[in-house]
């Protein structure tokens, strides 16, 4: 048995000399294995890999500071070297970081040897920086061939030298990866294929698109502008008919490349790159930098460039080519006000954005609008003079709007026009089938001509549909283009067919009746039915961009940019192109025939009894009969809408199910499963281990496999057993074990009991802590190499790969005092408390660790650690199980601050774990070689290098810091503290310096260092090894985007993970990269040449372009909010992207994915960045990825951490983000592209996986709404009318005459509820069946019983409302922007007003709304279905205070209460950030904007553009008058029948009008009364009583709040306390009160100010001296209007805020609800229940008097409430009262 690991298993370095572990993740410690762990010859060694790596500052260990982290020397072509390949000391000399330090002649082939040979490296060995790309190795051209070429460019285009050395290191790294695995020809020959020449090049389909051939076919010199324009319109026989052929200039395209020299195609690849890596914002472009490229490789041929003798200056191209473009793109954004810039007030249909510059270059029409400032077009020029000429053109009359992303609900139409031509007409057809008595004419039933012509009319809805959308798509693209003309030919067609479908129609209504005799309206009406069906399928299932005008496969060259850009979409294999259709087919049938029997059918008796229903006995004083009598017309009417609703709700709860059944399958047959049998998972394990992560292929088997497999394993276990996932005692029941074998001196390894243990029932022994981290990590490997994985290939030929990790102000490493102290007064546990809570397992083993540590230390100080022979008490233990250490030495200190980094989201814990890539190699390097080992002999120092030189060969990690220069002194040492843990990351960054010229702008650099950066002297910052000026600020959008795209010319290799700065990922998943880089299909790439095999089916075939990975949420667990957000991206992330991906429906997601870095870098980059419009930015590159050929796949074997927002507040930021960039993706090109160009089963898989979800949610969210107006509706039937009733057999009872007949209508409600509560309920379906399928049944059901006892039901009804209003919102009125959500662990108590203020608009409103309606619904309707509606309408209102931690506590209510109430009050005397007045007029600024450019002011992001007309048009006026009129019509309906027989009824309207109206006369009457007074005294007493304005306020907010209560206590008395009839009045004033406020506020008010001095010169009178300036005037008046609605709203805000108290205060009587409550949100159980707060005495005393202050108040306020409103009520038979006006009004 091996004996324990010696020392810690601490991931802590320490700063001064205390030698510690620098990485928990170090696979490749502890020195006692190499004493342990030696075998005999014929086993190999295994213990070297365990060499602990330390760090210290000054020098502690000198190999590693000085022999290794080395600063100056090496290879630097441009840095001045005499003879930069000389033979240098490899070890001892310094040496630049840039430079790779590399092994000589290692492996180069899968062809060649599989013994690399090897050097050993002395002071005369030689250090190759590019190994594969040697001189042995026959390659086209040497190093210093290549660095005469990067130099010769840059003297002759003017690139900057820094620029040009990241270029030439990115074109040899490129080349040295792909040599590595091919011969060095053939690494040029692909690599130039797939930038410039292949077919899946983005330059050589360009060049094509843009018809840039057509004149080069005939030798042209003239590029040709308008010539080519011209010849497309002249006679055919202008050119001969071969040369114009597109397959004839392919064909010539594949000769010129295949006969072009080697040192041409680098020289090509060199100056794409040097364009690309200056190119600034000007990468989001790609069609624009193939343009300039083109320009620049024309112009090189010239002779007039070959013949240049001065070099250009070397800012040339920054200056003259991109520094125009990008200030033409800032400017569009921004504008330049008292020197800073600040953004303009454009939404995106005003700015031309970076896909409208780009479009410009896909056509010659665009090419040829291009411009010099002298008038000459840029394609008149002979194409050698174009480049120097690109300084002088005139970009600002070039570009254009290429698409309007206007701000309208139309692209929901234009773009999904299937989905609603699907639902729309399907609705239709069965409708107006089952309806036939609304169009029998009289008759009991229709003849059957009119029936079948009705039904016809389906197609006609069809063909409006179309038009509508046809009309809309019009106003979207510019019709200065030559693109309409499809659309004009598309609506003449249309108009056709709606002649056809519903002409007809017509005539057979007005010849049709039961006496015809004729048969001709019955075969028209048969053949109008069949033409509508025919129509309806050809809308349905055609793309409307491939009507008239084929932009997807039509031959015409007109089509080819919009092909080839926009629809190059990936073919699907056969299998899962016939699933997709398949699975589309299954959930279609089940729909429609769901849909037909469930809802139709149930709805076809509704309405038969209510058509022609027609109220009897009832008048209104002002309508007579005439609405009353048709109350149940608007009901059915209102009932069909209904109906609509759900018909389009259940196609996503049939998507949802079956496409989990295929994922689900899909998972199986993949080997997912936990069904698959358990023990042959871990039984078989090292055998999997074997032959999937080892390259056993291509190794000379000279080892056991038992000996290779066993050093992996160790590997995983000692990497867990170092992160304190496991204790001594399991590791060593983990550990292959040496023990002794027959003969003499030899031994055997024995294999862990782990293994056996499966299939021996009688082994006992755990082998992890129960349900731990540990365990699951182990799981899942084990079960994901259960799967197919593609073959590994050695580590020497591997693609190199680079990790990019953008960066803000993400915590980098958690400082001692966020750890130990609370965070705030409502924050009751410190971090580390909470997360020794979490981890406690991993706390004991990592005290065990420190202890040690200490007593090691200890004995190495001298003293004795105990000072005699007795054990220590616990006591004397007490500070490290509190807080981790008992001396303050940094290095103890150091080690708790990185145990909680690691376990809480922050940039360490995501460097730590990616950096698990290098032990990966590492460790897989020297496995698979052990004569690597063998030749260093017992020298681990110089092995150590060996490994190193290939991890840094094969990976890097780049963090794009933006801020690094800004950082404060605490931010900068935690990042100089990642580089010197792990001195290979790089760190890019903005650099800054001020402008050579006085009052110019700063230059920004690129800047990129490492861990091996030297540090300059005169600032004590390290020296970059590269800085790049860039034209301007890069951060011209939301930040994430630009910040990558500054720091994406760093990357090096051939693939990029993506990944942020709050993910995590583990050595076992690391030992995969081979597999997942395999997954991109160019391991094994054809001896042929592209060019000469052009047809070569490998070449061929779409490339790859991403590769998605799973994600493990490490949040889960963490309570309910962590665990609904964890289940939420499992669901998503795993489930449905694995269904996806298969059928062709999967985009890109962001992160942990793998990018085809060539592929996205020439098709514009990683990411999007137009502000606001891309603010989802990850998956703009997967539409684009995806509409330009490239294939998405998804690898389940293969999984990163990732951590999610954990409390209430910042998961809902999150998904108000993900809603409102849904929002933005609605209008932008890509979803115009998709929506109108895909083939039916993508367009439904496109539509259901992405903008489906979203639409789906606001569909729920309207089906709510639209319920409850119908059931208000049918319950003021109910209530007023006699409803038939009937005996259990279903016959009538008798004495029921003049009775209506409701019981098909009440039936139907039931079938709504039913239909409503399985649409919310399915969304719990996925996540249990994916964690039934992958933890088996008991965790499964574990998992959901603690998701309904937690009410995580109530959330998710919320959540969805969140969504809605996010999309809803920002398709009105915008404002789309990044919402930092911060990840920390949320244990802190959040304020009510805080809350309120924050879910008011978005939900609380509207929840309140709806209690109302459904509280007269439930007067007059019950059924005990309600009870759900009930749940879903308070989840509305109170799911932010249910889970806000210790909302019921009750100190903390009361003490809250009193914020609430001084939070509504404050404001107006003196400005207050937390006040309801700033709260109210944030609100408003939605629709009026602010007046920020008169002001002068800088922007922030708080401004708000005024919303424009045709945004709220609809939302702000429209809606909220319909809604008030609705209403009306129900409560005049109810008043219409006499109260008491034979006495005329009352005037509901007028008593409407005055309770309506009343409370906003008596506000304008109290305001204009204190406006006066506080004009005339406010000047004189405002200096004297500092308050007197907020007194003025008080009096008239007080006043306000009086006369709206007195104005309901009117109603009521009215209503003679009839409580039903005064709630649907109070429905009715409060939507009609919202109609006039919105209307007011949108139509009448200007814009707001910025500050809030008109709000206090109102109260205090004093009007001068507040910078109104002019307005001072004009204010009071609009100061008037406001604050008439504001009293208002501050009445309807005060009342609503003591409702929601008085629902919440029930609770806080429960005994010990604070800790249920505490236990429902955290999970943890009472015994570690989170403390409360420590008070002072004086606190104690204080808090105690306002608890009894302010309880008494509130309960006061009860009171008083239950006397206004319970009380009467109540005792309403007993009070006899005579109300005369009640029987006039």
């Amino acid at each position: 048995m091996a004996s324990r690991p010696s020392g810690p298993r601490g991931p802590e370095p320490a700063y001064t000399g205390y030698q510690s572990n620098l990485d928990p993740r170090n696979a490749f410690n502890g020195q006692q294995y190499a004493a342990q762990q030696r075998y005999t010859e014929s086993e190999s060694d295994i213990d070297d890999q365990y060499r602990r790596d330390s760090f210290a500052e000054n020098n502690s260990n000198p190999a590693l500071d000085q022999s290794y982290y080395d600063q100056n020397g090496g290879y630097d072509p441009y840095a001045g070297h005499p003879d930069t390949d000389s033979e240098v000391d490899g070890y001892n000399h310094r040496y630049e970081p840039s430079s790779e330090s590399l092994m000589n002649g290692s492996r180069m082939g899968l062809s060649e040897s599989a013994t690399p040979t090897y050097t050993d490296f002395g002071a005369s060995g030689t250090r190759e920086p590019y190994p594969a790309w040697s001189n042995d190795r026959q390659i086209p051209l040497s190093k210093e061939e290549i660095d005469d070429i990067f130099l010769d460019l840059k003297q002759k285009f003017g690139f900057q030298a820094d620029s040009m050395r990241n270029m030439f290191d990115f074109l040899m790294q490129q080349l040295d990866s792909r040599a590595s695995r091919m011969t060095p020809d053939q690494a040029l020959l692909t690599l130039h294929a797939d930038y410039i020449g292949g077919w899946h090049a983005n330059y050589r389909k360009w060049y094509f698109a843009a018809q840039l051939d057509l004149d080069d076919a005939v030798g042209r010199t003239q590029n040709p502008g308008m010539q080519r324009v011209k010849s497309l319109k002249k006679a055919k026989g202008t050119r001969n008919a071969v040369e114009k052929s597109l397959a004839a200039a392919l064909d010539r395209w594949r000769q010129a490349m295949n006969q072009m020299s080697q040192y041409d195609r680098l020289r090509q690849i060199a100056l794409y790159l040097l364009c690309w890596g200056e190119a600034a914002q000007l990468r989001f472009c790609p069609e624009a930098l193939c343009f300039v490229f083109k320009c620049a490789d024309d112009y090189y041929r010239s002779p007039e460039c070959q013949n240049r003798v001065d070099p250009v200056s070397q800012d040339h191209y920054l200056r003259h080519v991109v520094k125009p473009l990008y200030r033409f793109i800032r400017d569009q954004g921004y504008e330049l006000q008292d020197f800073k810039y600040v953004r303009r007030e454009k939404d995106h249909d005003k700015i031309i954005g970076y896909d409208d510059i780009n479009q410009l270059f896909w056509y010659p029409e665009g090419i040829a609008r291009i411009v010099t400032f002298d008038k000459t077009r840029l394609v008149d020029l002979p194409p050698s003079q174009r480049f120097m000429k690109l300084g002088k053109v005139d970009w600002m009359k070039a570009f254009f709007k290429t698409y309007y992303e206007k701000r309208s609900f139309g692209h929901l139409l234009v773009n999904f026009n299937r989905i609603w031509i699907i639902h729309v007409s399907m609705y239709w057809f069965y409708m107006s089938y089952n309806s036939p008595t609304i169009y029998s004419k009289g008759q009991q039933n229709p003849t059957a001509a009119m029936r079948w012509s009705a039904v016809a009319l389906g197609g006609a809805v069809a063909t409006i549909i179309m038009i509508f959308a046809t009309l809309l798509e019009f106003s979207y693209i510019p019709t200065t283009w030559n693109n309409t003309s499809h659309l004009t030919r598309r609506l003449l067609f249309l108009s056709i067919t709606l002649a056809l479908t519903a002409g007809p129609t017509f005539y057979v209504a007005f010849v049709d009746n039961v006496n015809t005799t004729s048969s001709a309206p019955l075969i028209l009406g048969i053949v109008q039915f069949f033409i509508s069906v025919t129509a309806f399928l050809l809308f349905a299932i055609m793309p409307s961009g491939r009507m008239f005008g084929d932009r997807v496969a039509g031959k015409s060259r007109k089509y080819l940019a919009s092909q080839t850009f926009t629809a190059s979409y990936p073919e699907l294999d056969r299998s899962p192109r016939i699933a997709s259709f398949c699975l589309w087919i299954l959930i279609f049938s089940c729909k429609f025939v769901e849909s037909y029997f469930f809802f139709t059918l149930s709805f076809r008796d509704p309405i038969r009894v209510m058509v022609g229903m027609k109220v009897q006995g009832c008048n209104d004083k002002i309508f007579g009969t005439g609405l009353c009598s048709n109350q149940a017309a608007f009901t059915l009417t209102i009932m069909y809408i209904m109906d609509l609703v759900l018909f389009f709700l259940d196609t996503f709860l049939w998507y949802i199910i079956w496409n989990t059944v295929l994922s689900i399958a899909r998972s199986f047959s993949l080997g997912l499963s936990i069904w698959t049998p358990w023990r042959e998972i871990y039984m078989r394990l090292p055998k999997r281990i074997y032959s999937k992560l080892l390259a056993t292929s291509d190794m000379e088997v000279k080892y056991k496999p038992k000996v290779l497999v066993s050093q992996i394993w160790n590997a995983i276990i000692i990497s867990m057993y170092r992160e304190h996932l496991l204790s001594i005692d399991h590791v060593q029941r983990l550990l292959y074990h040496q023990v002794p074998a027959e003969g003499e001196n030899r031994r055997a390894l024995r294999a862990p009991p782990f293994f056996i243990s499966q299939t021996d029932k009688g082994y006992k022994g755990e082998f992890f802590p129960k349900d731990s981290e540990a365990e699951r990590r182990i799981s899942f490997f084990s079960q994901s190499l259960t799967t197919t994985v593609p073959e590994s290939i050695p580590v020497d030929a591997m693609p190199t790969f680079t990790v990019l990790t953008p960066h803000y102000s993400e915590k980098i490493l958690l400082s001692l005092r966020e750890i130990i102290r609370e965070e705030d007064q409502f924050t009751r546990v410190t971090l580390l408390e909470y997360l020794k809570q979490l981890h406690p397992v991993e706390w004991d083993n990592f005290v065990k660790d420190t202890k040690i540590l200490a007593e090691e230390s200890n004995m190495f100080s001298g003293s004795v650690p105990f000072g005699s022979d007795e054990k220590p008490s616990r006591l004397d233990d007490l500070p490290f199980y509190c807080i981790g250490f008992k001396s303050s030495a940094p290095e103890f200190t150091l080690r708790t601050r990185i145990w909680a980094s690691l376990r809480a989201q922050t940039l360490y814990r995501t460097v730590s774990g990616m950096m698990n890539y290098s032990k990966a190699i590492k460790l897989l390097y020297r496995v698979e070689n052990p004569e690597v080992v063998q030749l260093f002999g017992g020298n681990t120092e110089k092995l150590e290098r060996e490994l190193e030189r290939m991890a840094r060969r094969k990976f890097k990690f780049v963090v794009s810091m933006q801020r690094y220069s800004k950082f404060s002194p605490a931010e900068r040492e935690n990042a100089e503290f990642l580089l010197r843990a792990y001195p290979d990351l790089q760190i890019a960054y903005l650099d800054e310096e001020p402008s050579r010229e006085e009052g110019g702008e700063p230059r920004l650099f690129s800047a990129l260092i490492d861990g091996h950066s030297e540090f300059l002297v005169e600032n004590g910052r390290r020296r970059p090894k590269f800085r790049i000026e860039l034209p301007g600020n890069p951060i011209l959008g939301d930040g994430k985007s630009d910040n990558q795209n500054h720091a994406i010319i760093f990357y090096r290799g051939e693939y990029l993970q993506l990944i942020d700065a709050n993910q995590d990922n583990y050595l076992e998943e690391c030992l995969k990269i081979r597999n997942v880089l395999a997954e991109f299909e160019e391991y094994s790439v054809p001896n042929q040449s592209p060019y000469t095999q052009w047809g070569h089916q490998e070449f061929r075939k779409a490339p790859v372009a991403i590769v998605g990975a799973r994600e493990y949420i490490f949040s889960e667990n963490i309570g309910i909010l962590g665990d609904v957000a964890a289940g939420k991206e499992q669901t998503f992330g795993t489930l449905s992207a694995r269904s996806l991906s298969w059928i062709g429906g999967k985009l890109h997601y962001g992160h942990p994915d793998f990018l085809n870095g060539i592929f996205m870098n020439t098709r514009g980059g990683v990411s999007k960045a137009q502000k606001g419009l891309h603010l989802n930015e990850d998956i703009f590159a997967g539409m684009t990825a995806f509409g330009r050929g490239g294939r998405i796949k998804h690898t389940e074997y293969y999984q990163c951490g990732k951590g999610r927002d954990l409390g209430f507040g910042t998961i809902l930021n999150f998904q108000t983000k993900i809603g409102t960039g849904m929002g933005e993706q609605m209008l932008s090109r890509e979803y115009y592209y998709l929506g109108t160009q895909l083939p039916i089963d993508r367009f439904l898989t496109f539509y259901y996986g992405h903008p489906g979800f979203h639409i789906n949610n606001i569909l729920v969210i309207l089906s709510v709404q639209v319920f409850i107006v119908t059931m208000v509706f049918i319950g003021s039937l109910n209530k007023e009318l006699l409803i038939c009733k009937y005996d259990s057999r279903g016959d009538l009872l008798p004495n029921q005459t003049g009775c209506y007949n409701l019981k098909p209508v009440f039936d139907w409600i039931k079938h709504c509820i039913y239909s409503i509560f399985l649409v919310f309920m399915i969304a719990f379906l996925p996540l249990f069946l994916q964690e039934l399928t992958e933890r088996g049944t008991p965790k499964a059901v574990l998992r959901l019983t603690k998701h309904f006892l937690s009410l995580s039901p109530v959330f998710e009804i919320f959540s969805t409302q969140i969504y809605c209003h996010s999309v809803l919102t920002n398709l009105t009125y915008g404002g789309a922007r990044y919402i930092a959500t911060g990840r920390g662990f949320a244990t802190a108590r959040v304020q009510f007003f805080t809350l309120y203020s924050r879910f008011a608009g978005p939900s609380i409103y509207l929840g309140m709304r709806t209690l109302i309606m459904l509280l007269y619904v439930t007067l007059t309707l019950w059924i005990p279905h309600l009870i759900y509606f009930w749940a879903t309408t308070l989840a509305l209102c109170i799911s932010p205070f249910l889970f806000n931690p210790h909302q019921f506590s009750f100190a903390d209510f009361v003490v809250d209460y009193r914020e609430y109430l001084r939070w509504m009050c404050r404001g107006n005397a003196r400005a207050h950030k937390n006040a309801w007045i700033g709260y109210c007029r944030l609100s408003r600024t939605m629709i009026t904007g602010y007046k920020k450019k008169k002001l002068g002011q800088p922007s922030d992001k708080s401004d708000s553009p005024r919303a424009p007309w045709r945004a709220v048009i609809f939302s702000e006026i429209i809606f909220p008058i319909v809604m008030g009129v609705l209403f009306s019509i129900a409560y005049m309906f109810v008043k219409s029948f006499p109260e008491i027989q034979g006495k005329e009824n009352p005037a509901p309207l007028i008593r409407l009008a005055i309770v309506a109206l009343g409370p906003i006369v008596w506000n304008a009457a109290v305001l204009l009364v204190l406006f006066m007074t506080s004009l005339f005294l406010g000047p004189m007493l405002d200096s004297v009583f500092p308050k007197f304005g907020s007194y003025i306020a008080f009096i008239a907010h007080a006043l306000a709040l009086v006369g709206t209560v007195g104005f309901f206590e009117f109603l009521w008395l009215l209503e003679l306390w009839d409580v039903s009839h005064a709630v649907l009045g109070l429905i009715a004033v409060i939507n009609i009160q919202r109609a006039i406020h919105k209307v007011i506020v949108s139509v009448f008010l200007s814009r707001e100010f910025k500050h809030d001095e008109t709000n206090r010169a109102w109260w205090t009178g004093k009007w001068y001296g507040r910078g109104l300036g002019s307005h001072a005037v004009s204010q009071p008046a609009r100061e008037f209007v406001v604050k008439n609605i504001e009293l208002s709203l501050w009445s309807s805000d005060i009342l609503l805020g003591h409702f929601l108290l008085f629902m919440l205060a029930p609770p806080l009587f429960v005994p010990y609800i604070d800790t249920i409550h505490a236990t429902m949100l955290f999970w943890l159980r009472p015994s570690r229940q989170i403390h409360g707060p420590v008070w002072s005495v004086k606190q104690r005393r204080q808090r105690r008097n306002i608890v009894i202050k302010y309880g008494l108040v509130f309960i006061a306020i009860l009171c008083i409430f239950v006397a206004l409103i319970a009380l009467p009520a109540a005792f309403r038979e007993t009070i006899h009262l005579n109300c005369s006006i009640c029987q006039t009004i």
